[in-house]
């Protein structure tokens, strides 16, 4: 018997590892590993796209940008160099969908906080009357980690073309040169620069879909 079996010793190893290289091809055939889409300007409802960028099918990715901070220093692309960010618009004055946006920013912060790959970028569409003091004013009063979040201003020209023509996510209002609607719009970028996500910053469900879909972001 001790023969038998030594004489197909050799043969019965190679049939346990090719047992487990089927087994595990399945489990990733049933269980196929998540990866998100890659959003072009083509993707999105084009109320929501300058008409500039309409027709761009591949390639897209965030602008260069230049912006100032709560803190007076300016924020550019550098500084987002090899992250994952989260961004949206907003302003400190809004009543109506901001606050429940900004919180819900706050919980991804307070998430977050131990991931240093991860950082958050919100742009207000009123520079005019969201300057450095009151951005500052409104980190304090919202509990914004400057060294997680940074809340820019600059000139209305540059924040509507990252609004129209980067991240997607704003209303043109073509009878007012510069002049946007913010969405409720929370955009994932990766660290390409590229939208990987868009989520309704009002929505709970959506912030959580939001927080996972960021590790699956990590893992690539």
């Amino acid at each position: 018997m001790l023969q038998f079996f030594a004489k197909y010793k050799f043969f019965g190893i190679v049939l346990l590892i090719l047992s487990a290289i089927i087994i595990t091809i399945m489990y990733q055939a049933l269980n196929p590993k998540k990866v998100l889409p890659v959003y072009q300007p083509t993707d999105v409802t084009t109320e929501l796209v300058d008409s500039t960028v309409q027709h761009v099918k591949k390639y897209h990715t965030i602008a260069d940008f230049s912006l100032t901070n709560q803190n007076g220093e300016q924020i550019t692309q550098k500084d987002y160099e090899d992250k994952i960010y989260v961004a949206d618009f907003f302003f400190t004055t809004c009543q109506t969908i901001c606050p429940v946006m900004t919180d819900h920013m706050v919980k991804i912060q307070k998430e977050l906080q131990q991931e240093n790959d991860v950082l958050l970028l919100s742009h207000t569409v009123t520079p005019e009357i969201d300057s450095v003091p009151q951005l500052k004013k409104y980190a304090l009063e919202k509990g914004v980690d400057d060294q997680k979040w940074n809340l820019v201003t600059g000139s209305k020209k540059e924040i509507y073309n990252l609004a129209r023509k980067s991240y997607l996510a704003a209303k043109d209002l073509p009878y007012s040169e510069y002049d946007l609607i913010h969405t409720e719009n929370f955009v994932l970028v990766d660290k390409k620069r590229r939208i990987r996500g868009f989520y309704d910053g009002t929505n709970p469900d959506e912030i959580a879909r939001l927080l996972e879909d960021i590790k699956v972001l990590k893992a690539e």
